[in-house]
């Protein structure tokens, strides 16, 4: 048998120490009062208890209130599968009376005990006291022997002052727990917070949170589920199991499991053992214990978050909390990542339809200059997007003559672009009439008027070159006055006119110049006088003046090329504010 200390009446206790009562019961208090770690407090606790009873068998059960169960907290002489699967109701067995009871529970022979639940089979006596805080029971301490009629009630009058002090001492340690633990998981999930919300592709989002949540809850699996296009079925998005991320082909209708519960119903769902839940689905034959928190955004259910683990009753009410707290965040966070990828897969789309439109509207464009005996003809067109408002084209007359079109559309990008295609049909189905210049603005101007678009317009400067007699017939609706070189001075041609598209009573002038050899002409959109420097200066007409004086010796498209790079020396690398275009005609 044990060598069992004998409590004195003079209150002291018979040890081979010789250790005082009123002393052992003051470091008692001093350890329940200094120390706020959990653990080491119930170590402690056992070290000291060990000093004036030799027990073999120790443990500390604390009372789950929701659940009126006992689970073991601390624990010697138990192997660690059997402590972590004690679950003791209130009322059964001998810890369960103790707690019933609200007093010691002193049993010599637990083989005539009739609550005794053997968890050790070697036990023959108990002894469990209630641990009471403010008229709460909070849990039990528990002492086994091998042997019958080893525990004596003096043991249980120790055991009992030490519960009580033992008692306030885990209340402060779980008190300063749960503050520390909520103190730092507010901090972590702010940082959490402010990380998801900066991730935007949805796939590592998910991994993130996966990886962020293991810092609060060590989990074993982790699943988001989001809600399908129809309403009806939760899909699974992410998935991870014991670390390892797993692709999941399972739909869980919401009338269906636990998750679809929770979603449907807009509450969290905790789960302590799904054995016991006719609610849930067994996909992992693992797991236990499982918590699915639905995520929220603007009062509508978009998924669910659903955590699981081996080990019943893994989950607590803490743990709803967290993640309840954080759903909302992570709701806002997937929505966010969702509209990303939505947005661009729609500027993919854009982009590409974008580069089609660009490519036809190349097509329209002229696929070269006309050749003429007695003239040279050149033109570029850069527009400021992928598509631009500006055009240009050649339209063949009879008689060696040419028509030519510069034009500059209200706006930029598709709309101007589809704008300068239906000006541009305008123009060619006109052209087999040979109109004159000021004749073919009215009808481009009488037919856009017909099918007016709201904000819309085209200034247009449409000239017919005779090669043959060396004449320039033109008018002009809004385009800068365009330039003619003769002689190596250069003028400005004075043509006006209201833009096309406006006002359905508009005339146009229309004026004619002779030319000579070496003479040059030069149209060009608005584009090219209003591109701007780094400074915030325009490049103006004066300088596209200069730059044709200068370069009126060339040909015509050394000055066409002489007037881009201008331009683009000024811009200094900043992107076009709007279309640019240049037509020059050079007699020969």
């Amino acid at each position: 048998m044990l060598m069992n200390p004998v409590i004195t009446q003079t209150g002291s206790v018979d040890t081979q120490t010789g250790v005082q009562l009123d002393a052992f019961l003051l470091e008692v208090a001093d350890v329940a009062n200094a120390t706020l770690d959990l653990d080491s407090l119930l170590r402690r606790i056992a070290e000291l208890v060990r000093r004036v009873i030799k027990y073999e068998i120790f443990a500390i059960l604390l009372l789950n209130e929701k659940a009126q169960e006992l689970r073991v907290r601390f624990s010697i002489g138990y192997l660690k599968e059997t402590a972590e699967s004690i679950a003791i109701k209130v009322g059964e067995g001998v810890t369960g009376q103790a707690a019933l009871r609200r007093e010691a529970v002193l049993v010599q022979d637990v083989r005539k005990a009739e609550h005794y639940i053997g968890a050790i089979p070697e036990v023959r006596s108990e002894l469990a006291i209630p641990l009471i805080v403010k008229n709460r029971v909070i849990g039990v301490l528990d002492i086994e022997a091998p042997e019958p009629g080893y525990f004596r009630e003096e043991h249980a009058r120790l055991l009992t002052l030490i519960a009580s002090r033992l008692a306030i001492g885990i209340e402060n340690a779980r008190l300063y727990t749960r503050v520390s633990r909520q103190a730092q998981t507010l901090a972590l999930l702010n940082d959490i917070s402010r990380e998801i919300t900066s991730i935007l592709d949805l796939d590592q989002l998910l991994a993130r949170i996966g990886e962020t949540l293991r810092n609060i809850i060590d989990y074993q699996m982790y699943s988001v589920l989001l809600l399908d296009p129809t309403g009806k079925f939760l899909q699974h998005r992410f998935s991870l199991r014991f670390g390892e991320s797993v692709h999941v082909k399972h739909d869980v209708p919401l009338d269906r499991g636990l998750v679809g519960y929770a979603a449907r119903h807009k509450e969290p769902v905790l789960v302590p053992d799904v054995s016991r839940d006719a609610r849930y689905i067994a996909t992992n034959p693992e797991t236990r214990s499982e918590l699915c928190v639905p995520l929220i955004y603007k009062d509508s259910v978009i998924g669910v978050l659903d955590l699981e683990h081996t080990r019943r009753g893994f989950f607590n009410e803490g743990h709803v909390r967290t993640i309840t707290t954080l759903a909302a965040q992570i709701a806002i966070a997937i929505e966010n990542a969702r509209l990303y990828d939505r947005i661009a897969r729609q500027e993919q789309r854009l982009e590409h339809d974008l580069a089609m439109a660009g490519e036809i509207q190349v097509a329209l464009l002229p696929p070269s200059c006309p050749t003429l005996p007695n003239s040279q003809v050149a033109a570029q067109f850069v527009p400021a997007l992928s598509i631009g408002g500006d055009l240009y084209d050649f339209l063949e007359y009879s008689g060696k003559r040419t028509g030519i079109v510069v034009g500059d559309v209200s706006g930029k990008g598709a709309p101007a672009a589809l704008y300068a295609a239906l000006v541009s049909g305008i123009l060619r189905s006109t052209a087999g009439t040979e109109p004159s210049a000021a004749e073919m603005l009215a009808t481009v101007n009488a037919s856009l008027n017909e099918r007016r678009i709201e904000a819309h317009y085209v200034t247009l400067l449409y000239a017919v070159w005779d090669d043959n007699r060396r004449v320039m017939q033109m008018a002009n609706s809004g385009l800068p006055r365009p330039i003619f070189c003769h002689n190596g001075k250069v003028r400005r041609l004075e043509t006006a006119g209201l833009p096309l598209g406006l006002f359905e009573d508009a005339d146009y002038d229309e004026m004619t110049i002779s030319a000579t050899s070496g003479d040059v002409f030069l149209f060009f959109s608005d584009g090219i006088v209003d591109a701007r420097s780094p400074k915030g200066e325009l490049f103006g007409g004066g300088r596209v003046d200069k730059i044709v004086a200068e370069n009126c010796g060339k040909t015509a498209d050394e000055i066409v090329k002489a007037v881009f790079s201008a331009v683009e020396a000024h811009s200094a690398g900043l992107d076009a504010f709007d279309d640019e275009t240049v037509v020059v005609l050079k007699v020969s």
